[in-house]
C-alpha cells in the first residue's frame, strides 16, 4: 500500500486499484483530494516503480489474495474499493475475500471494466511488442506517448503484457455477491467497454446500483479525477453515513 497523505484519523480508508500496467502513484491525486476525511491506500503491484525488480503476477485470484493477505489485517476504519480498468476486477475479488473474512465494504467503485461475469479474451496479452505500444498509444493513457521510444517500451512491456494476461484471462466464479452499493463510472467513448455493459455490474451486488458516464475515453478519469473524487465523497461520507 502507498499512502501519499496518510490521514489516521479519516473516517473512511479507500483501497485504489490501477489499471493495466499501471502504478500507485496513479492516484496521488485522489489522494490529494479526498485527504483528510478519506486515507487513500493506492495498491503497489509488482513489477513496477519501486517494486520494479519483483515478478510479475500474471493472475488475477493470486494478485486478489496476496492484496488481501497484506491489507486485511491493517483495515481499521470503514473502508470502501475503487478500482479501474483491470483495476476494477481485481477490487471486486478482493471485496469478495474482506467480505467473506468479516470485512464487509462500505461500496466498491468500479471504472471502465465490464462485469466480471461478462470477461472476454480479446488476445492483448499475445500481440507483438509494438503492437501492444500502438494499443496503449491508441488509449491515450498517461505516459502513452513515450511507448514510441524503445528502451521504455522494453522497460515497461513486462509488466503491461502480464496485467494484459491476468485481466483477460480471469476466470469468474459465480455464487458469490457482494452486500454493499456498487457505484460504476465510466467514459462515454470508452473503446474497452460500452456504457450500457456497465450495468451487468448490478448483478454482482444485494445493493444499489448507480452508473455515472462521463465525457471522454478509456482514461476519461485523468482529466475528470476531482469530479470523481468529489462522487466518492459524496458518496461515504454524505448524509446518512458514517
Amino acid at each position: 500500500m502507498r499512502r501519499f497523505h496518510p490521514s489516521p484519523e479519516a473516517r473512511y480508508q479507500l483501497l485504489c486499484f490501477p489499471h493495466s500496467g499501471g502504478s500507485a502513484s496513479f492516484f496521488f491525486p485522489f489522494s490529494q483530494r479526498l485527504a483528510p476525511d478519506v486515507d487513500v491506500w493506492s495498491i503497489q503491484y509488482p513489477g513496477r516503480q519501486d517494486r520494479g525488480l519483483e515478478a510479475n503476477v500474471p493472475h488475477l485470484h493470486e494478485l486478489a489474495d496476496r492484496v488481501v493477505e497484506a491489507v486485511g489485517p491493517r483495515l481499521e476504519s470503514p473502508y470502501a474499493l475503487f478500482g479501474h480498468s483491470m483495476g476494477a476486477t481485481l477490487a471486486y475479488e478482493v471485496a469478495l475475500r474482506l467480505q467473506a473474512g468479516g470485512k464487509e465494504p462500505e461500496a466498491l467503485f468500479v471504472s471502465g471494466r465490464p462485469a466480471p461475469h461478462r470477461n472476454v479474451d480479446t488476445g492483448l496479452h499475445r500481440l507483438l511488442d509494438e503492437e501492444i505500444a500502438e494499443d496503449i498509444r491508441a488509449l491515450d493513457g498517461p505516459g502513452s506517448e513515450m511507448f514510441g521510444d524503445a528502451d521504455v517500451l522494453r522497460m515497461f512491456l513486462p509488466a503491461i503484457r502480464s496485467d494484459y494476461h491476468a485481466a483477460e484471462t480471469y476466470e469468474y466464479v459465480p455464487g458469490r455477491v457482494l452486500k454493499c452499493p456498487v457505484r460504476g463510472f465510466t467514459g462515454f467513448s470508452d473503446p474497452r467497454v460500452e456504457a450500457g455493459e456497465m450495468h451487468h455490474w448490478g448483478d454482482h451486488t444485494e445493493g444499489s446500483f448507480q452508473l455515472d458516464v462521463f465525457s471522454g475515453g478509456h482514461f476519461y478519469l485523468v482529466d475528470g479525477q476531482e469530479e470523481i473524487a468529489g462522487e466518492i465523497e459524496r458518496t461515504l461520507c454524505g448524509a446518512g453515513r458514517g
